[in-house]
C-alpha cells in the first residue's frame, strides 16, 4: 500500500507573503484597520527619525563643546605648589618632550573690567606667548580682524568678537582694561587702569569664550597683574584627550618639581555628567514614541484578526495550518515596522546631516533665532551621527514591531474555525 505523503506550503512561502499584502491592501470594509496600520507606520517612522536626529544633535552639541572647551583650555593644567613658577620656559620644554603631550603653554590668567567708550564688560585675560597663541588652532585659525603677527613685540590684546560686538570695538581701537590689583601704595592697593590696541579679534564660535577671553603678550600680563616673572599654570595639551591618566605620571616625572595636576575631566565632570543624563532621559522618553507606535500595530491587528476570522477559518478548512496562519499575521505587522523603521532611518539621516541648514532656513522664514548662541554655548547647531546608536535604534524599533506582532498572530494561529465559521 502507497504511503500517503503530507503536502504543505513552506515556511514564509510565497503564499503567505500574497495574503500579509493584501491584508495590508486598503478596502472599503476595513479602511479603518487599513488607517490603524497607517498610522502605526508614521509612528515608528517619526519615532525612529526623531531618535536619530535628537540624539545626532546631543552628540554634535557635547562634541563641539568638548573640543572647544579642551582645544582652548588644555587637557592637564601644571600648577606650581611651594615656589613660584618662574622657570616655566624649561619647564614647559620639558613638559613638551613627553611622549603623547602636544604643546605645553605657559600661561597668566587674571580677571578683568574691560570697558569701551560705548559699554563695559567682565572678562577673563589670557596671558600667552606670541609662539603658542599661533599654535592653538581655534584661535590662530579663526582671525575674524587684524593679524596675530608679531604679537610678543607690542602691547596689542587679541579679543573674541561677541567681546568686540558688545563694546563696539573694530581692530585698532582702544580697549581699557581695569583691575582691582594694582601697584601697591603707602593708602591701600589702588586699581589699575591701562588702554590697549586691538591688535586681532577672533571668534572660536563658543558664545562664551568670545564673550570673554582677553589675550595678551605674557610680559605684558605679568606685568599688568605683578607676577614678577613667573606665570601661574602651564597647560598641557595631549595628542588624545582620552589618555590623561597615563600623561599625568610621564609629567610628574618630567617636572621634578613639587607640582599639583588637573586635568580636563575634573574641571567640566558636572557639565558634561549633567549633559550625559539629559541625553540619556531624552533616549527614554523618545523610545515611548516607537512604544506607542508598536501597540498601534497590536490594535490594529486584533481588530484584523477579528475582521478575517471567516477567512482564517477557511484558510484552516482548506489545510493551512497554524503555523503558516500565524506567519501570514506576524508578516503583515512585521511589515509596518519594519518597512516604517527603514524609512525613519532614511529621513533620520536626512534630517541629521542637514539640521543646521533646516535651522538657519526657518530661522530666516520665522525671522526668529531657534538657537541663541547665549543660551546654547555654540554659534551653530551640530550633529554627529554616531553608527553604533543608529544601529541600537534600528534594533530596538524593529524587536518592538516584532513583539507587538506575537500576541495577535497568535490568537489568529489559535482560532477554532468551527466556532469562527458559527460565529463569525
Amino acid at each position: 500500500m502507497a504511503k500517503t505523503a503530507t503536502t504543505g506550503t513552506k515556511p514564509f512561502s510565497l503564499f503567505e507573503w500574497m495574503l500579509a499584502g493584501r491584508y495590508l491592501r486598503t478596502r472599503r470594509r476595513e479602511g479603518f484597520v487599513s488607517v490603524i496600520a497607517g498610522f502605526s507606520f508614521l509612528g515608528i517612522m517619526l519615532g525612529v527619525a526623531t531618535l536619530i536626529v535628537v540624539l545626532s544633535v546631543m552628540n554634535g552639541f557635547r562634541k563641539e563643546l568638548l573640543d572647544k572647551i579642551v582645544g582652548i583650555n588644555g587637557h592637564i593644567f601644571v600648577a606650581p605648589i611651594d615656589s613660584p613658577l618662574t622657570d616655566y620656559a624649561d619647564v614647559a620644554k620639558r613638559i613638551a618632550a613627553v611622549p603623547g603631550v602636544k604643546r605645553a603653554i605657559p600661561l597668566v590668567e587674571g580677571q578683568a573690567f574691560g570697558s569701551s567708550p560705548y559699554n563695559g564688560s567682565g572678562v577673563l585675560v589670557r596671558g600667552i606667548r606670541g609662539e603658542d597663541i599661533q599654535r592653538i588652532d581655534y584661535i590662530s585659525g579663526n582671525i575674524r580682524q587684524g593679524t596675530l603677527e608679531n604679537f610678543d613685540s607690542g602691547e596689542g590684546v587679541a579679543i573674541g568678537r561677541r567681546l568686540a560686538e558688545s563694546l563696539s570695538l573694530q581692530a585698532g581701537d582702544t580697549f581699557t582694561l581695569i583691575t582691582p590689583r594694582g601697584a601697591a601704595t603707602p593708602f591701600g592697593t589702588a586699581p589699575r587702569v591701562k588702554a590697549y590696541p586691538v591688535k586681532a579679534i577672533f571668534e572660536i564660535g563658543m558664545s562664551e569664550f568670545d564673550a570673554t577671553f582677553v589675550y595678551m603678550p605674557l610680559g605684558e600680563a605679568q606685568s599688568y597683574f605683578n607676577r614678577q616673572g613667573d606665570v601661574q599654570l602651564i597647560e598641557v595639551f595631549l595628542d588624545n584627550a582620552d589618555k590623561v591618566d597615563e600623561a599625568r605620571a610621564r609629567i610628574d616625572e618630567a617636572v621634578g618639581r613639587p607640582i599639583v595636576m588637573t586635568d580636563w575631566r575634573q574641571r567640566n565632570r558636572t557639565f558634561f555628567a549633567a549633559l550625559e543624563v539629559e541625553r540619556n532621559v531624552m533616549f527614554l522618553i523618545l523610545t515611548l514614541i516607537v512604544l506607542v507606535a508598536a501597540l498601534n500595530i497590536i490594535s490594529g491587528l486584533i481588530m484584523l484578526v477579528k475582521d478575517k476570522s471567516s477567512d482564517i477559518a477557511i484558510l484552516r478548512t482548506m489545510g493551512a495550518t497554524r503555523g503558516a496562519v500565524m506567519r501570514i499575521f506576524l508578516i503583515t505587522g512585521a511589515s509596518i515596522g519594519i518597512v516604517g523603521t527603514i524609512a525613519g532611518f532614511g529621513l533620520g539621516l536626512l534630517l541629521a546631516l542637514n539640521v543646521e541648514s533646516i535651522r538657519s532656513f526657518i530661522s530666516s522664514l520665522t525671522r526668529t533665532n531657534l538657537f541663541p548662541a547665549e543660551l546654547y554655548f555654540l554659534s551653530r547647531l551640530p550633529a554627529d551621527v554616531d553608527p553604533t546608536e543608529v544601529i541600537t535604534i534600528l534594533v530596538m524599533a524593529m524587536a518592538l514591531s516584532l513583539l507587538a506582532t506575537l500576541y495577535p498572530s497568535w490568537k489568529a494561529a489559535k482560532l477554532d474555525p468551527v466556532e469562527a465559521l458559527r460565529y463569525g
